[in-house]
C-alpha cells in the first residue's frame, strides 16, 4: 500500500508546531478533513509559507506517518488575497469555515461541501462589502441545506400555512424554522405537544439554547430570499434581482437579526459554539443579541 496520497484542499485552520512548522487542518474532495504537517512553513523564505496560510486551495502530495501526516508537495490552485485585507470579509469567511469543520468527514470523499465553501469563499471576495453579511447568511442557509437541517422558512412548521411577510412570525429551532405568531405562544408553554424535539437534549449546549424567538418583516423577507437563491449561479446575487438583494442589505440590523438566528440554529444542531461569530458583533455591529424565551 502506497505511504503516499495526492488531494486537492483547502486550508481552514492552521496551528503553529514546533520551531517553525505548522499543522493544517484541510477540507480536501477525496478524504474529507486531513490534517498535516506543513514542515518549515514559519521559515522565512519557505515555499510552503504562503501554500499553508488560510483558505488557499492547493494540489497536494501527502505522506502518511504514524501519527500526523506530512505534506511533501504543495502547488496552489487558487488563494484569495482579498478576503485578508477585509476585516469582515475575513471575519464571514472564518465563519463559514468553522461550520464545514463542525460537518466534514474524516477519511470520506467531501466533494459537495468542498464545492459549496470554495463557491462562498470566490463570492465573498469578489461581492460588494455592502453585500458581504448577505452573503455569509446564504452562506450559512447553503451548509444547513447540504447537512440536511435547513430551516424552513416559506410555511409554518406546525400548521403547514404559507407565511407571508405582511406581519411578524415565529422562530422555533424545536420546531424546525418558522411558525405563526399562534404556534410560537403555543411553543412557549412548557411541556408544549405541537412539536415533539427528535434530537436528545444533552449537552449543556442545548439544554441552555434559547429555543424560541419573534422576527419581523424584514428578516422573514431575507430569510425567504436566500432560500431561494440558486448555489449554482456564479453571481449570486445576479442583475435580475440585484435592486433587490440590494435594499435587503441595506438594512444591517435586520442582516445581523437573521445571522443571529441561523447561528443559534446552527450551535444548536451542530452542538456546538460557533466561536469565529462572536467577532460579527465587533465588525457589523455593537448591539447586543435578540431576546429569545
Amino acid at each position: 500500500m502506497s505511504r503516499t496520497y495526492k488531494a486537492i484542499g483547502i486550508n481552514l485552520k492552521s496551528t503553529p508546531l514546533g520551531e517553525a512548522d505548522r499543522l493544517l487542518t484541510i477540507l480536501t474532495r477525496e478524504y474529507g478533513l486531513v490534517k498535516a504537517i506543513a514542515i518549515s512553513a514559519r521559515k522565512h523564505n519557505s515555499k510552503m509559507g504562503g501554500r499553508s496560510g488560510m483558505f488557499v486551495v492547493n494540489d497536494l502530495l501527502i505522506a502518511k506517518g504514524k501519527s500526523l501526516d506530512k505534506i511533501t508537495q504543495a502547488e496552489t490552485v487558487v488563494s484569495y488575497p482579498g478576503l485578508g485585507k477585509d476585516l469582515k470579509r475575513l471575519t464571514a469567511s472564518q465563519y463559514l469555515a468553522e461550520l464545514c469543520l463542525y460537518q466534514a468527514l474524516s477519511d470520506q470523499p467531501q466533494d459537495e461541501l468542498f464545492c459549496i465553501l470554495n463557491e462562498q469563499l470566490q463570492r465573498l471576495e469578489r461581492s460588494p462589502t455592502s453585500l458581504t453579511l448577505l452573503t455569509l447568511i446564504s452562506g450559512i442557509y447553503q451548509l444547513l441545506t447540504l447537512a440536511g437541517v435547513a430551516p424552513e422558512v416559506h410555511r409554518c412548521c406546525v400548521t403547514q400555512k404559507p407565511l407571508i411577510p405582511d406581519q411578524p412570525v415565529g422562530f422555533s429551532i424545536p420546531a424546525g424554522g418558522t411558525v405563526t405568531l399562534e404556534s410560537l405562544e403555543q411553543l412557549q408553554q412548557p411541556h408544549s405537544p405541537q412539536v415533539r424535539i427528535t434530537k436528545p437534549v444533552q449537552s449543556s449546549f442545548r439544554r441552555n439554547a434559547q429555543l424560541h424567538s419573534l422576527i419581523g418583516v424584514k428578516e422573514l423577507l431575507i430569510l425567504q430570499a436566500i432560500a431561494q437563491i440558486d448555489p449554482s449561479q456564479p453571481d449570486l446575487f445576479s442583475s435580475q434581482s440585484a435592486e433587490k438583494f440590494a435594499q435587503l442589505a441595506a438594512s444591517t440590523t435586520a442582516c445581523l437579526a437573521v445571522e443571529r438566528i441561523l447561528r443559534q440554529y446552527a450551535q444548536y444542531h451542530f452542538d456546538r459554539s460557533i466561536r469565529s461569530a462572536t467577532l460579527m458583533d465587533a465588525c457589523f455591529s455593537s448591539s447586543p443579541l435578540p431576546q429569545l424565551s
